[in-house]
């Protein structure tokens, strides 16, 4: 795994690359970093090339200007691809990583060839969209109560994990975690009736005791894609990459082997 870096117009781009092959981006959550995805790095470089980019204001990618909202960061990651110079890529992305994914699938669909939302939100209801706007204007304000949302992650036997990603969330730029909370806060909806018309295959994971990014938000947005398929993993919430990372990566090796076009299916 080399750290690498990408000059932009508007600022540095830091990502982990490893591998050869088919590109693979992986997209994080918010106050997570690249290094959220090891575990589904080191399995999938053996096939494919890996890029797992650090989000504006995350792992010391600059952060972008203004306000910016879930589109903003959408283009952002447009521009990287286009940079990288990937052609058409798999895009995967974790929580926020998977409302960046799935608007690259729905605006940029000449980048994605196929694209996967692990622990994705989906149309909120009131109350819960309510709670992650409360948190939104705390992190907005300086407040960083990580121990809230370490409680809906982790489980008790899980503590070198949850220590870890208390690590990461206590070592990110501010700035940069509140702009992209606040970006998530109001995402969920955005591009939330693009589904039917994208038409790549689409994998919706999520853990079944996620509640804020719930199975059946999972197994709507599946039903909801030409070519999507729902996977729920018993027994895990919301960092299911790390926790469960094996059947992660399983379910993200299967869905890289479904045929990216219609003619690719006849030829297989």
């Amino acid at each position: 795994m080399t750290l690498k870096t990408l000059r932009l117009s508007e600022g540095c781009v830091f990502y982990t690359e490893a591998g050869s092959g088919e590109p693979l981006v992986l997209l994080h959550g918010v106050g997570m970093s690249d290094q959220a995805w090891r575990p589904q790095i080191a399995a999938l470089q053996r096939r494919y090339r890996v890029i797992a980019l650090n989000m504006p204001g995350h792992g010391g990618t600059d952060l972008l200007p203004g306000t910016p909202d879930l589109p903003d960061y959408v283009a952002w990651a447009a521009r990287v691809l286009r940079a990288l110079g990937l052609g058409m890529a798999n895009v995967a992305g974790h929580s926020m990583g998977a409302l960046i994914a799935t608007g690259l699938a729905a605006r940029h669909p000449d980048l994605v060839r196929r694209v996967a939302v692990l622990n994705g939100v989906y149309r909120r209801s009131p109350e819960a969209r309510a709670a992650v706007m409360a948190r939104a204007d705390a992190l907005a304000k300086g407040a960083n109560d990580v121990e809230t949302p370490l409680a809906r992650w982790f489980d008790a036997d899980q503590q070198d994990l949850r220590a870890q990603v208390a690590g990461w969330l206590r070592a990110v730029n501010p700035a940069g975690y509140a702009a992209a909370y606040r970006a998530f806060a109001g995402g969920d909806a955005t591009y939330a009736d693009a589904w039917p018309q994208i038409s790549c295959p689409m994998l919706a994971l999520t853990g079944a005791l996620d509640a804020n990014s719930s199975p059946a938000m999972a197994q709507a947005m599946a039903a909801a894609a030409p070519r999507g398929r729902a996977v729920v993993i018993e027994g895990h919430r919301h960092m299911v990459n790390l926790t469960a990372p094996e059947a992660v990566t399983a379910a993200l090796a299967h869905w890289l082997t479904e045929p990216a076009t219609a003619t690719e299916g006849l030829r297989a």
